[in-house]
């Protein structure tokens, strides 16, 4: 017996109280938080207004939707009929024009059984407001999750061991989750019945698994089983989605894996050949002695040593790895599984979605994130208003322009030049300068180059990346049939007025394309301002083994420390620390950046998941943002103090930005202008679709805006 009283379920109008239940869903939330995280908003408990007012937003799209799109639209067309029967129990009919898996029909059948199950009186008549209800759900829960998520994130990279109900959530975890669910992709879809708001949070508390299983050296059966019954969800939901549980999550936990093994530390010998330092790093990647910096200290060659020491390490511990992947390599399993028995990846109709390589996807993104998370871009705007702003005291007070000497020197650079290195070890260790030189001479040719490549990597890089963009867009630029055939999307219109206009804009935007890969990507790496652009850490840290780090002197790792062996804090006066030190500073717990193998990680995913698909869909790219604003740290507004005008207005304003990351609140209100406009035209704009001839298309149907 299915769920719909009649064959033809009934539309309606009304928001009901279906509407008004899942918006309550913020306050269960809030609920769950206080009772399983008792320290959750201690810190901040103003912070409630969060959830608060995303069940207003929430709300007033729902009702809004209702009323004036009361019937299926577009994609609707096809998903809610065939929700309407599996409702019916009619699971064996199927629509061949649907290509995703049926996990969004199935939620849809499964949710108001589950109220029921809980006594919770929902009058789902499987009607497109029920249905589309149900995404609501689903977006309260994906912020939720990535609130979790956030949390976790700082958590590990803080490398604490405090218990989780005694985390609190700081205050940047909360907004961030409060920004990711009024994402416009996100919020929008939430008020329609598609797949991309369920099939995001699936993926994102899939997440939260993986990050709970990294969490510690180990990971139990019990743990194993769930990480496949979850991946084998999220590939219910979309079939891309095998490329962010196995390539990205997997990925990750096989990174971890090496980094359980903690060889010994040793000293470092002065080596005198290329081969020989080849050998002796080799040799340490072997063990699981990688080079990983934090992304903030990373300079493009790191990142090849990073991939060359993880290669070397898993390929040398073997069982290791797969000990702690074997759940992933099973989703992967049953998804190839599946491509063999269904003859492609896509169901219904192959024709229009075949799989080919597509590789200026990984041009478009770039913009894509530069312009939803545009806020973000701040602190690259922060040194010039801050050059301004002196230019106009110095014109002011007429004064010759000098530019103020910072009260505390200037941090160096992690990364220097092994020689300037070496000096200052043996100036420490009291070695004469005339010994390093004599080391110096015995240097080979080939290892002297070496060394001295370092400096080289930026300008190669550049000049690699522009040059291979350039070739992509003259080979590989891909304008997919339904992005020129139906000008409803907003991508329409994009490809129109730039890559549809004349073939020089092709190759103009390849500075576009590389303007907003270097800030996204720094962003994603902690950016400062210019004074602490870079930040000093112990040439003995955990994951240093830099293959060309001349060891002129001895190289002491003895001392470092890896982050499985930092101290647990389960004592009762732990309890209250970290809500004192969320008090004392709020990004306490926000600042830090990810590993490099961490962003080399998520890059591949994401190409993974968009090089194999021929046309160009901003929900595309909504997981791979997610993730990276996930990852994205805390900014702080850099110190104003040298530029005068203490005890002003702004001087007040500023140092209360100090303790709270401004970009958020910018970021709050872009997002909420992009929800206005795009909601607005959507509902206030129809249109009766014509062709260039002028004939009336869809049986005169009113057509809309939207992404």
């Amino acid at each position: 017996m299915g769920l719909a009283e009649t064959d033809t379920p009934t539309l309606t109008t009304s928001t009901g109280p279906s509407t008004l239940l899942v918006c309550s869903l913020p306050l269960a939330l809030l609920v769950h938080a206080s009772l399983f995280h008792p320290g959750a908003f201690r810190a901040r408990p103003w912070t409630i207004a969060f959830p608060a007012a995303l069940t207003a937003a929430c709300l007033a799209w729902s009702r809004v939707v209702s009323r004036e799109v009361p019937e299926p639209y577009l994609d609707e067309v096809f998903h809610i009929p065939q929700a309407q029967k599996y409702c019916e129990g009619k699971f064996r009919e199927w629509d061949d024009k649907i290509t995703t898996p049926p996990g969004l029909y199935l939620f849809s059948v499964f949710l108001p059984q589950l109220c029921g199950k809980l006594g919770i009186d929902w009058q789902f008549r499987c009607d497109a407001t029920s249905l589309r209800a149900g995404n609501v759900v689903s977006l309260f829960a994906l912020a939720y999750l990535a609130l979790l998520c956030r949390q976790e994130i700082e958590a590990q990279l803080y490398g604490t061991r405090l218990r989780s109900p005694s985390r609190p959530f700081s205050t940047y975890a909360l907004h961030t989750a409060f920004n990711i669910a009024l994402f416009p992709l996100l919020f929008f879809f939430s008020g329609l019945y598609y797949t991309d708001v369920l099939s995001t949070a699936v993926v994102v508390g899939a997440f939260l698994n993986h990050l709970k299983r990294v969490a510690r050296d180990r990971s139990s059966v019990a743990s194993d089983l769930f990480t496949i019954a979850i991946g084998l969800l999220a590939l219910l939901m979309r079939q891309t989605n095998v490329f962010w549980i196995v390539v990205f999550m997997g990925g990750l936990e096989a990174v971890h894996a090496v980094k359980t093994l903690r060889p010994e530390r040793v000293d470092q010998p002065f080596m005198t050949t290329l081969w020989a330092q080849l050998k002796y790093f080799a040799w340490r990647y072997s063990v699981g002695d990688i080079h990983d910096l934090p992304l903030s200290h990373a300079w493009h060659d790191d990142m090849l040593y990073t991939t060359i020491s993880l290669v070397i390490a898993a390929v040398c511990n073997p069982l290791r790895v797969v000990r702690q992947v074997w759940p992933y390599v099973t989703v992967l399993g049953c998804f190839a599984a599946f491509v063999a028995w269904n003859g492609g990846v896509v169901l219904g109709d192959k024709s229009n979605h075949v799989a080919t390589i597509h590789l200026t996807q990984m041009l478009y993104i770039w913009p894509f994130f530069a312009f939803f998370s545009l806020p973000l871009l701040l602190p690259y705007a922060a040194p010039f208003l801050s050059t301004l702003n002196l230019m106009f005291k110095s014109q002011q007070s007429q004064s010759q322009f000098t530019v103020p000497v910072p009260s505390e020197p200037r941090n160096k650079p992690f990364k220097v030049t092994a020689s300037s290195s070496s000096k200052s070890t043996s100036q420490k260790q009291g070695t004469e300068p005339e010994s390093i030189a004599a080391k110096q001479s015995q240097i080979s040719t080939a290892l002297g180059i070496a060394e001295a490549s370092k400096p080289l990597s930026w300008p190669l890089y550049l000049i690699g990346t522009v040059v291979i963009s350039g070739l992509m867009v003259r080979f590989n630029t891909i304008i997919h049939p339904f992005t020129l055939a139906d000008n409803r999307h907003y991508m329409f219109y994009v490809f129109r007025y730039t890559i549809r206009r004349a073939g020089w804009i092709r190759y103009a935007l390849v500075l576009a394309y590389t303007a907003s890969r270097w800030m996204v990507w720094g962003i994603l790496a902690g950016y400062s301002d210019f004074s602490t652009a870079f930040s000093t850490v112990s040439d003995g840290g955990p994951y240093v083994s830099y293959p060309f780090w001349i060891a002129y002197s001895e190289k002491r790792q003895t001392e470092a420390k890896y982050p499985a062996q930092l101290p647990a804090d389960d004592s009762p006066a732990g309890d209250s620390q970290p809500q004192r030190q969320l008090a004392d500073d709020p990004f306490t717990y926000s600042t830090r950046t990810v590993s490099t193998s961490t962003g080399l990680i998520f890059l591949l995913a994401t190409s993974f998941s968009l090089v194999t698909a021929p046309l160009v869909e901003p929900r595309y790219f909504i997981i791979p943002w997610l993730m990276w604003r996930l990852f994205v740290p805390a900014w702080r507004l850099p110190d104003h103090r040298s530029l005068g005008g203490e005890g002003t207005v702004a001087d007040r304003a500023i140092r209360v930005f100090r303790q709270y990351d401004v970009r958020l609140l910018l970021e709050t209100v872009w997002f909420a202008a992009i929800n206005l406009a795009t909601c607005y035209i959507f509902i206030a704009k129809p249109y009766v679709w014509r062709a260039e001839d002028g004939t009336v298309l869809d049986d005169g149907r009113m057509q809309r805006f939207m992404w």
